[in-house]
């Protein structure tokens, strides 16, 4: 029934496949349909508790234009900046993502005036009008879902490509240069999510966990990557979960390497769960797949510089120098690091070498042991020692590339 509840419109006139945030009819019938929904979930599982929280609407958005063309739609782009998104943007100025700051104050920090006028006349203006109607849509749907069952419930984006300008990419979404507006205008939704799907893990993770924002990630690609992407997420950002999409049809190395992963998290629970916040765990991986530059980072008075290894090496039983048989294999690289001592630390993760200095000058960092083990029932288990070619005659440490390992380290320090 389109005429009750009308499609955006693009430039052109055309109806699009897209329902307009401007229509009060589509928005009451969804928030019925998920208040109903929450109602059910509350009656079955409210005991139970298997369901955590609910993900409102699916990558939300506009395309293949900026904004919606319709009647209403240009009626409201013509009118005043509601003043609730005005007074957000004045309280949060000093804290804005850094695009949305610029676009404001680039149009002279107005506090009242059209969208126009606010935001300048551009296609990114145009973007943070949609913005605020779909999060305002999105805010009455989730609140009458919040008021039959209070799960936390979350909004999911569909991330940019590189190059693209709004309308060529689900625009208005909740998007890291639009996360302010969707706070502003849905504060029923407890935090958004991005849908990563690109090399760029872990810029796309840095952005998502400005101004507090707890990293989720609904969805990602369920590539071999995705084994070094979950731990790098977990103890970089504290992440509070990660869902290749489509798992059920995961296949080879990617769900060994997968399943490998989630068992050392589960294993680590304990010890993530102790240093979330505290500055003693973090991450290894690197900004794309391409560089070649290791990843150096401060951890407990130690510099601890990082290189990835994605390809299988020569064999130590060949010397270590002769050419493997057959096609080079690509494996992920990438993992985590935890300072569980005053010199001591645990590394999980695959295709990582880890080399060691002292922070304070003078001294130099030295290896006094490296054992690989696993944790059973919260208990440290070794299973061996390292030394020799393994450690690099005392050098390094390394997780080899093809297997996801855990390994604890020992180290002195010495003039």
């Amino acid at each position: 029934d389109q005429r009750r509840f009308p499609r955006s419109v693009d430039a052109n006139g055309r109806s699009l496949e897209i329902l307009s945030p401007f229509s009060t009819a589509s928005r009451d019938a969804d928030a019925r349909a998920f208040a109903a929904l929450m109602k059910h979930v509350k009656a079955i599982d409210g005991e139970a508790h298997t369901v955590l929280m609910v993900q409102v609407e699916n990558e939300i958005g506009m395309i293949p234009d900026a904004r919606d063309q319709s009647a209403d739609a240009n009626r409201v782009f013509a009118s005043a900046v509601p003043g609730e998104l005005t007074e957000y943007l004045s309280k949060q100025s000093e804290t804005l993502a850094p695009e949305l700051r610029s676009r404001w104050l680039a149009a002279g920090a107005k506090r009242t005036g059209t969208w126009t006028e606010v935001f300048g006349e551009s296609m990114a203006g145009e973007e943070i009008f949609m913005a605020w109607h779909f999060a305002r849509f999105t805010q009455h749907v989730a609140a009458a879902g919040k008021a039959e069952y209070p799960l936390p419930m979350f909004v999911n984006a569909a991330l940019i490509r590189p190059g693209y300008q709004p309308g060529q990419y689900p625009s208005a979404g909740p998007l890291p240069h639009l996360i302010d507006v969707w706070r502003a205008g849905a504060p029923a939704i407890d935090f958004i999510a991005p849908d990563i799907y690109f090399p760029t893990f872990v810029e796309w993770t840095r952005r998502y966990v400005r101004g507090g924002n707890p990293l989720f990630i609904p969805e990602a690609l369920r590539s071999p990557d995705a084994a070094a992407n979950a731990l790098y997420a977990f103890a970089a950002h504290d992440a509070i979960g990660f869902s290749p999409f489509a798992i059920e049809s995961i296949g080879e190395p990617a769900a060994c390497l997968l399943a490998a992963s989630y068992d050392a998290v589960d294993q680590l629970t304990p010890l993530i769960l102790e240093h979330r916040g505290r500055g003693t765990m973090t991450g290894l991986l690197q900004e794309n797949p391409d560089s070649r530059q290791p990843q150096q980072l401060r951890l407990n008075g130690y510099i601890l510089a990082a290189s990835f290894e994605r390809a299988s090496p020569p064999s130590l039983a060949a010397g270590g120098l002769a050419p493997s048989d057959g096609p080079a294999t690509t494996w992920p690289a990438g993992g985590l690091v935890i300072a569980t001592g005053p010199d001591e630390f645990l590394f999980a993760g695959i295709g990582v070498t880890v080399t060691f200095a002292v922070a304070e000058a003078g001294w130099q960092a030295g290896i006094l042991s490296v054992e690989e083990g696993r944790f059973v029932n919260g208990k440290w288990q070794n299973l061996r020692w390292l030394n020799g070619d393994q450690t690099h005659q005392g050098r390094h440490l390394r997780l080899e590339p093809g297997r996801v390992s855990i390994q604890r380290i020992k180290l002195c320090r010495y003039r």
